[in-house]
């Protein structure tokens, strides 16, 4: 398979094991680059919804196979951000494995200057301090999403093109704007309080790549809508990716179906998917010689 090769990849909002993740375009993205670093930067798995009965799928199971096998074969390090929907991380975090961290946050030395990185729900007052009105928003943004995708397929056996409701709606409702704007200055204003030049979020299902001010503010979007995702090139300049362009340069090779890097893996049908737990216990017989610290 023909390879994106950079130094660093950051991803966040995958939300597995909900039916609305994006997983084969993830899982393929992901076999098609190579990077020295990868950022998982929260609500890659969602927990919310994986208590309320959520399904894990076998592609889903090949995801986490990815991400491990990058870091044992490719010696990838991995950067592991807590996020809201992944909050069961909080109670035992900062974790230090070998070539994994799983932290709060993070600071990313770029060629071009010091990142913040956190996942951004810090700056969410109903997520941190309201918590049934955040699960309960939760589930208004998951029907929103069944609608949308009963619209959608309307749309394609009309032979027309997908369309997002959740994202029109953010980008035509003056207080969802009005939101987004103001998560976005209280981010910049945190990298400018803690020395940096810039900073990396998710959160918001929003990807971005601007300047405010003197900050340059970065948003990786997701994998339930927009599709998308950063990388860092050699010389250090970003850049924000798109699933469809991607595809245009990195086409899915029927070949590579069932295959991660490292070797070939049997087909959906052939096994069933792991359970969360199997996947922690995969994990520790993965990563060789862990050393857990905590600070």
């Amino acid at each position: 398979m023909k390879k994106l090769r950079v130094r660093t990849v950051i991803i966040s909002d995958v939300h597995l094991g909900t039916p609305d993740a994006k997983v084969r375009e993830v899982n393929h993205f992901l076999r098609a680059v190579r990077c020295e670093t990868l950022i998982l930067n929260g609500d890659i798995i969602d927990a919310w919804q994986l208590r309320r009965g959520g399904s894990w799928t076998t592609n889903e199971t090949r995801f986490v196979r990815i991400v491990l096998k990058k870091m044992e074969k490719q010696g990838t390090q991995i950067i592991y951000l807590r996020g809201n929907h992944d909050d069961i991380m909080s109670s035992f975090l900062p974790l230090d494995f070998e070539n994994l961290r799983i932290v709060e946050d993070h600071v990313h030395e770029g060629l071009r200057g010091r990142y913040l990185v956190l996942h951004g729900d810090v700056f969410d007052t109903i997520t941190r301090n309201f918590v049934f009105l955040a699960h309960l928003g939760d589930w208004g943004y998951r029907a929103l999403r069944r609608l949308n995708r009963l619209y959608n397929s309307w749309r394609a056996w009309r032979g027309q093109e997908y369309w997002s409701l959740s994202r029109a709606i953010k980008a035509r409702v003056k207080s969802a704007v009005s939101h987004i704007s103001k998560f976005e200055v209280q981010l910049a204003q945190l990298a400018r309080d803690r020395g940096c030049t810039g900073v990396m979020c998710g959160h918001i299902h929003t990807p971005a790549d601007k300047m405010l001010g003197e900050v340059h503010y970065l948003n990786s979007g997701d994998w339930v809508e927009s599709l998308t995702a950063l990388v860092e090139h050699w010389d250090g300049r970003f850049e924000l990716v798109e699933f469809g362009s991607f595809l245009r340069d990195f086409p899915y090779d029927p070949e590579d179906a069932g295959v991660e890097d490292g070797g070939p893996e049997r087909g959906a049908d052939a096994s069933p998917a792991l359970s969360p737990q199997a996947l922690v216990m995969a994990a520790r017989r993965t990563t060789p010689r862990v050393a857990v610290t905590r600070r």
